[in-house]
C-alpha cells in the first residue's frame, strides 16, 4: 500500500486548475453581460412599400410575461424566445409601434400585411437583459409594461425609471403600464377555502393551490366567502380611483408622463370589469389617461372593427413550443404560416398527416390542430408486427399523447397505448370501433379540474407486442402482463398528440392546442434489432451533453455570484 503523504505541490496544482477554470467561467459571464447590457445598433423602421398591400389584415399582438436565461413555469427562456421571434420574422412579420396602432384606428392609415405588436409584461429586469439582443438581432421593437408601485418599492427584480428611459433611448422599446399594482381579490383555493385578497408574491407562492375563479384588484367589489360585497359602492369607487390617481402621480413624477398604452389585467369581459358599476369607473379612467387599452387576452388578431380600448393579445406560455404559438396565430388569422420542422433529415422518416411536427435532438414534438389532433406515420413501418416500442412522453399532464401500432392504411384497425389527462390506456380499434382494454388513473384521486394546465410530466413507456399478447411497462414497472388482443395483423406505427378538452385558465383563455413530446422514440424487433431510434449517437450525443453541462455551470454562476 502506497503511503499517501500530503503534497504541497499537488495542492498548488489543484488550486491553479480550479482558479483557471473559474477565471474562464467568469470571463464568459463578463462577455455575456457586456453583450446583454450594451446596445450597438439602432432600430430601423420597416419600409411600408415593401411589406404592404391594399388588403387590411389588421395586426396581431403577442405578449410575454417575462424572460430569463433558461425559463421557468412562467418566464420563457432566451432560447425559446429567440426561436419564436425568428419564426415570426421568417414568416414576414414586422413590428409596428404604438403610433402605428393609433394611426390605424384614428386616421385610417394602413398597416403592413403582417403587422406584429410585441409586448412584454410586468417590467422585470431580467426580461430587458435577456431579450435586448434578440430584439436587436431581428430588428424588432416592443412595449415594456410596468407597475407603478414597483418604483416606490425599489424592488431590484424590476426595472426602475432610469432603466426604462435607457430602454427607450436604445430605440427598441416603448413604454406601457399594467396599472398601479398587481393584486388579487376574491380568491379561493382548490378546496373552496376562502383566501380573500392576495399580493402578487403571495399569489405566486400559492399558485398551485388556487382555484381558477379569482379576480384582479380592479375587476370587482371585494367580496366575502359567500360572494357578498364587503365594501359599499363609494368605498369601491374610492379604492379604484386611488389606484389610478397613484398611477398617474408616480409615472408623471418618475418618467415625466403617463404611458399611452394600458393593459387592464384579467378583464376578458367585453367591458372594463366583471361588474357593471366597476366597469364604468375603470372605463372613465382608462379613456381619460390612455390612448389605447389591451382589454382581452387569448386571441392575437385585432382589426378595424375592434375598439382601440378593447384590444386583444395572445400570451405565449413558458411551456409552449414554437409551433404552438404559430398554430394559434394561424387559427386566429387564417393566413398561411410556415411552421418549423427542425432537423429536416430526421423529418424525412415520417409522413405528416395532421398538425405539425418538429424534430429536435432526440425528440419529436407534435403540435395539434386547435381542438383536434396531430398525427404522423413512421414510413416503411407497414409490415411491423411483433415489435418493442419505447419512448419518454414529456408533454404536459393535460392532453393526449399516443403511440399506434399494427395500424391499417385506413386507420380503422389498430392497437394503441395512450397517455391522456394523466390516464394510461391500452386501446384496440377494429373496423373503426374503439375498445379500451386497460385503463389506469395516475392522478392519485386528484380531480382533473385541480391540475394546472402548465403542469409538466415525464412517463417512460415500454411496449412489447408478440402475436396476440401485449406487455406494458410504465417507468420501469410492469403494469400490463400478457394482455390478449385480437389484432394480430401487420401494420404501421403512428404518433399522435391531441387536445385533452381541459385546461382553460385565467392565463389561457382560449388555448386549445397541445404539444405532445416524444423523447428517445425507439422501435426494435423482438430480437432487439433496431428498426428506428431517435436517440442521439456519437458526436451528436457528446455535443448535446456538453451544451447541457455548460449551461448548468453558467446558470450556477449566474445564480450564486
Amino acid at each position: 500500500m502506497k503511503n499517501k503523504r500530503f503534497s504541497p505541490e499537488k495542492k498548488d496544482k489543484i488550486k491553479i486548475l480550479r482558479g483557471t477554470f473559474q477565471g474562464i467561467i467568469l470571463f464568459v459571464l463578463l462577455i455575456v453581460i457586456i453583450k446583454a447590457v450594451f446596445t450597438f445598433s439602432e432600430y430601423k423602421t420597416y419600409d411600408y412599400n415593401e411589406v404592404a398591400s391594399a388588403e387590411d389584415n389588421g395586426f396581431i399582438a403577442v405578449s410575454y410575461f417575462g424572460v430569463d436565461r433558461t425559463g421557468s413555469d412562467t418566464l420563457i427562456g432566451t432560447e425559446a424566445l429567440e426561436k419564436q421571434i425568428k419564426a415570426l420574422k421568417d414568416n414576414g412579420y414586422v413590428t409596428v409601434t404604438q403610433q402605428d396602432i393609433l394611426d390605424y384606428y384614428m386616421e385610417g392609415k394602413a398597416l403592413p400585411d403582417k403587422a406584429l405588436f410585441l409586448l412584454f409584461e410586468d417590467g422585470r429586469r431580467d426580461t430587458a437583459i435577456f431579450s435586448q439582443k434578440i430584439m436587436e438581432k431581428y430588428n424588432y421593437k416592443a412595449t415594456m409594461f410596468t407597475y407603478a408601485d414597483k418604483f416606490e418599492k425599489n424592488d431590484p427584480k424590476f426595472l426602475m425609471p432610469k432603466d426604462l428611459l435607457k430602454l427607450v433611448d436604445s430605440s427598441y422599446w416603448e413604454l406601457g403600464t399594467n396599472g398601479y399594482r398587481l393584486e388579487y381579490i376574491n380568491v379561493f383555493d382548490k378546496e373552496n377555502e376562502y383566501l380573500g385578497q392576495l399580493t402578487s408574491l403571495d399569489f405566486s407562492k400559492l399558485s398551485d393551490t388556487i382555484n381558477k375563479n379569482y379576480n384582479h384588484y380592479l375587476m370587482d367589489f371585494i367580496r366575502d366567502e359567500y360572494n357578498i360585497p364587503m365594501e359599499t359602492y363609494s368605498e369601491m369607487e374610492e379604492r379604484i380611483n386611488n389606484d389610478y390617481e397613484e398611477l398617474s402621480k408616480i409615472y408623471t413624477k418618475e418618467l415625466g408622463n403617463v404611458p399611452n398604452l394600458y393593459s387592464l389585467m384579467h378583464s376578458n369581459t367585453g367591458r372594463f370589469g366583471t361588474n357593471d358599476k366597476v366597469s364604468l369607473i375603470n372605463g372613465k379612467w382608462i379613456k381619460e389617461l390612455f390612448n389605447m387599452n389591451f382589454n382581452r387576452e387569448g386571441y392575437s388578431l385585432n382589426k378595424r372593427d375592434n375598439s382601440i380600448y378593447d384590444l386583444t393579445r395572445i400570451q405565449p406560455q413558458a411551456y409552449w413550443e414554437t409551433n404552438h404559438l404559430l398554430m394559434r396565430i394561424w387559427d386566429d388569422t387564417k393566413e398561411n404560416i410556415d411552421f418549423i420542422v427542425g432537423d429536416e433529415e430526421k423529418a424525412k422518416a415520417f409522413q405528416e398527416i395532421k398538425g405539425k411536427a418538429e424534430f429536435i435532438d432526440d425528440t419529436i414534438i407534435l403540435t395539434s390542430l386547435p381542438k383536434e389532433n396531430s398525427l404522423i406515420k413512421l414510413l416503411d413501418s407497414d409490415k411491423y408486427k411483433d415489435i418493442k416500442i419505447s419512448s419518454e412522453l414529456n408533454g404536459n399532464v393535460i392532453g393526449s399523447q399516443a403511440i399506434y401500432f399494427r395500424t391499417s392504411d385506413d386507420l380503422k384497425d389498430s392497437l394503441c397505448v395512450k397517455l391522456v389527462n394523466n390516464n394510461i390506456e391500452v386501446i384496440e380499434i377494429l373496423n373503426g370501433n374503439e375498445e379500451i382494454l386497460y385503463s389506469l388513473d395516475l392522478n392519485d384521486d386528484k380531480s382533473i379540474d385541480n391540475i394546472d394546465i402548465k403542469e409538466k410530466d415525464s412517463k417512460k413507456i415500454d411496449i412489447n407486442i408478440t402475436n396476440n399478447k401485449l406487455n406494458l411497462n410504465l417507468d420501469g414497472k410492469l403494469i400490463v402482463d400478457g394482455l390478449e388482443v385480437r389484432n394480430t395483423n401487420e401494420g404501421g406505427v403512428y404518433l399522435e398528440s391531441a387536445w385533452g378538452e381541459y385546461g382553460y385558465s385565467q392565463r389561457n383563455i382560449a388555448d386549445d392546442v397541445y404539444d405532445g413530446v416524444f423523447k428517445k422514440f425507439k422501435i426494435s424487433e423482438i430480437n432487439d434489432t433496431i428498426l428506428y431510434d431517435s436517440s442521439l449517437k456519437g458526436l451528436d450525443f457528446i455535443k448535446y451533453n456538453v451544451i447541457i453541462y455548460f449551461n448548468k455551470v453558467i446558470n450556477w454562476f449566474i445564480k450564486h455570484l
